[in-house]
């Protein structure tokens, strides 16, 4: 049987404090929940490696790191309300439920979201729900947000999502272009959002997060 908890251990001491994660809640709060629970069964033994693990299709749970670094970014307080966007099967919304007052997770595959919302229930994490729907519409009746976080790859963020954002709030977002992608952070500010680069990342483009491509004749 697998130490887990050595690995969580290894995790945090040699992906995330070496990425400059100083913040001690979210640092506490990856040391706290078991990755390797909210992974689909085959993929256990890759639940600590610092790369995005396969969740199914085109979609993965980011590498430790990349979450890490935006959590880190963002600054969660302990009062705000969170919107996690392709929650998966939960995890980046266990973590951030460590760090803020509610979590709502966002995820339009139903099967990962009634396992999403088990494996929250079971890991104690009971400020966090999960919304079934369309990862692109987001979850306005729980909403506005104070922070809202993508758990995927994104050409171009959908309209309905930046509008759940409180003024005043911030969205981590990983903008993909081609195989290359940047971890932006927005500030929403009189109904605009302003966007800093903060560090390099990959992951694939979620349903409803593509560019409309234009066909030419």
């Amino acid at each position: 049987m697998p130490d887990f908890a050595e690995r969580r251990r290894m995790m945090v001491d040699t992906q995330i404090r070496p990425s400059d994660v100083t913040k001690y809640p979210i640092i506490e709060a990856m040391l706290a929940v078991p990755r390797e629970q909210f992974v689909p069964a085959a993929q256990r033994e890759a639940a600590y490696a610092d790369q995005n693990v396969s969740l199914g299709g085109s979609r993965v749970l980011l590498e430790p790191r990349t979450l890490a670094k935006m959590l880190d970014a963002l600054d969660i307080q302990k009062d705000e309300l969170v919107l996690d966007v392709a929650c998966g099967l939960g995890y980046s919304t266990a973590v951030a439920a460590r760090v803020a007052q509610m979590v709502i997770g966002v995820e339009e595959d139903e099967d990962l979201a009634e396992d999403a919302q088990t494996l929250l229930s079971e890991t104690g994490a009971d400020n966090a729900i999960v919304h079934t729907g369309p990862l692109a519409e987001g979850a306005a009746e729980h909403g506005p947000y104070d922070v809202i976080l993508v758990q995927g790859g994104a050409e171009e963020l959908p309209a309905p999502l930046l509008a759940q954002l409180k003024d005043g709030g911030r969205i981590a977002a990983l903008m993909m272009t081609g195989a290359l992608g940047e971890v932006k952070i927005g500030y929403k500010s009189g109904g605009g959002i302003s966007w800093r680069f903060d560090f390099n990342a990959a992951a694939p483009v979620l349903p409803g997060f593509a560019a409309a491509r234009e066909f030419a004749l």
